[in-house]
């Protein structure tokens, strides 16, 4: 930690700390998680490195990005850019009841699929998709971040903590113990998709047990018919209760109306364009 400079704490979570702090080197921003590690087993803090090996990988624009890691004093820290912009939810919250225009949420929202495309081409899941895991750069870019912290957390004790603190995002599968794929991180982008339409989260209840039967249903107050009919059923496709109704993230960019604003975000010179140019929506092909 020597080479970083404690600016202040920015959040809490089951996973330990987000630190914003100052490179000592060149004065730019990072934030660092640190997460305990010494009440790991060996193997787990084994596993815990390959998950950071997997995170240093993630290069897209759409996806935060990570700069490097270290252990020290019994904790694992991963430093990674900070968004100026700060969080999704911080910025549905702001909005003090005005919807979004289409416009903005699809922005966003295709944002939000190319980076979920890039992990799930590499047939890993974010497992964590939430609003307060999406930020905002200075320029306005969308991030999908800490992907690979839950992941870091899987054989530990903590992860059931994880579930506990966003139930909101839950799958109904994972409501009823069935295995995890990607297609309950789909669910979850219903979920963030729902609140920038409504700015209120799709199931709510005043405890855990009406939450679960709520989104077991899959019962939700619908959305505004000032959104386009297009946007309103791709929603009731991504809360399908059955896994394997719901589209993979290939073919919800795929679909007209979003695939026309994928260009926009893949500049000829991004990084992301090398490795996704192949698996682009067949509209683009």
């Amino acid at each position: 930690m020597e080479k970083y400079e404690k600016v202040k704490k920015i959040g809490e979570g089951s996973f330990g700390k987000a630190i914003l702090v100052k490179s000592k080197e060149d004065e730019s921003q990072y934030v660092i998680k640190e997460i305990s590690i010494s009440r790991m087993s060996s193997q787990e803090r084994q596993e815990s490195r390959k998950e950071v090996a997997v995170l240093a990988n993630m290069r897209h624009p759409n996806i935060v990005q990570y700069k490097e890691s270290f252990e020290e004093g019994g904790c694992l820290y991963i430093v990674m850019d900070y968004c100026e912009g700060g969080d999704l939810f911080k910025k549905i919250n702001s909005q003090k009841g005005v919807l979004f225009s289409e416009d903005q949420i699809l922005n966003w929202f295709v944002q939000i699929c190319l980076a979920l495309k890039h992990v799930h081409d590499r047939k890993i899941l974010h497992r964590d998709i939430k609003s307060q895991n999406i930020f905002l750069t200075k320029n306005g870019t969308v991030q999908l971040g800490d992907f690979g912290i839950a992941r870091v957390l899987n054989s530990t004790v903590e992860l059931a903590r994880t579930w506990i603190g966003t139930p909101y995002y839950l799958s109904p599968e994972i409501c009823e113990n069935k295995p995890y794929n990607n297609k309950s991180d789909i669910w979850a982008l219903g979920c963030v998709l729902y609140e920038m339409c409504t700015l209120k989260h799709a199931f709510e209840a005043g405890n855990m047990k009406n939450l679960v039967l709520k989104i077991i249903r899959g019962s939700y107050p619908p959305v505004s018919v000032h959104y386009s009919q297009d946007l309103r059923s791709l929603l009731a496709q991504l809360f399908k209760r059955s896994p394997r109704e719901r589209p993979s993230v290939n073919s919800i960019l795929d679909k007209p109306f979003l695939a026309g604003r994928i260009e926009r975000f893949l500049s000829p010179e991004s990084p992301a364009r090398p490795h996704d140019a192949v698996s682009l929506p067949s509209t683009l092909r």
